[in-house]
């Protein structure tokens, strides 16, 4: 069982924000990739297949609704989420935590808005992804596991420049990846 981790102050995560604003801008690896065959629950993968029409296989995005979508269906634009590797390791302390933001996949890499603007491609090992216009934004689950002021700080107007909370992104080409695969913006 795992020791119960104090949340870091918005001065402790402020002083961790040089460290990720120096990511790298264009070439990476894949430092995890996290399934959510359920509601709460999270399956760290060592193989993955990224789908074209159902995201990350083994995931259930296309069974999660989305007031977004305008019909209630998974939104389009959500399948996978991205975040960067030392914002998670910021907010989380520990990488057997990472899985708890409830994103899919972890690289190293710059996602701030000018650095990665809706359009932009990204190679994960043989599948290719797109990002999207959709923000990827907090919730209470996210303030619960990382606290308030993880929370406000991802919600900022520096937050948001930065994308801490990170970017989501659309499969436009299906293909297997693994962690250490190669993540390059195209």
């Amino acid at each position: 069982m795992q020791a119960e981790v104090k949340h870091l102050t918005t001065a402790d995560l402020e002083a961790g924000l040089d460290e990720i604003r120096n990511s790298p801008k264009t070439d990476s690896v894949l430092d995890l990739i996290v399934s959510r065959p359920e509601e709460d629950a999270r399956e760290v993968m060592t193989l993955a297949d990224l789908d074209v029409k159902v995201g990350l296989v083994g995931d259930t995005w296309q069974d999660r609704p989305s007031a977004r979508s305008g019909d209630g269906n998974a939104h389009p634009d959500m399948q996978i989420t991205l975040m960067n590797s030392r914002v998670a390791a910021l907010i989380a302390q520990d990488k057997d935590r990472w899985q708890l933001s409830g994103d899919q996949l972890f690289a190293d890499l710059d996602l701030s808005a000018e650095n990665v603007p809706p359009g932009t491609r990204i190679a994960v090992g043989s599948a290719i992804l797109e990002a999207t216009d959709q923000p990827h934004t907090g919730c209470k689950k996210f303030s619960a596991r990382f606290g308030v002021d993880a929370l406000k700080l991802i919600s900022s107007p520096i937050g948001e420049e930065l994308q801490l909370r990170g970017i989501n992104l659309k499969v436009v080409q299906s293909g297997e990846i693994k962690p250490g695969d190669a993540v390059k913006k195209l």
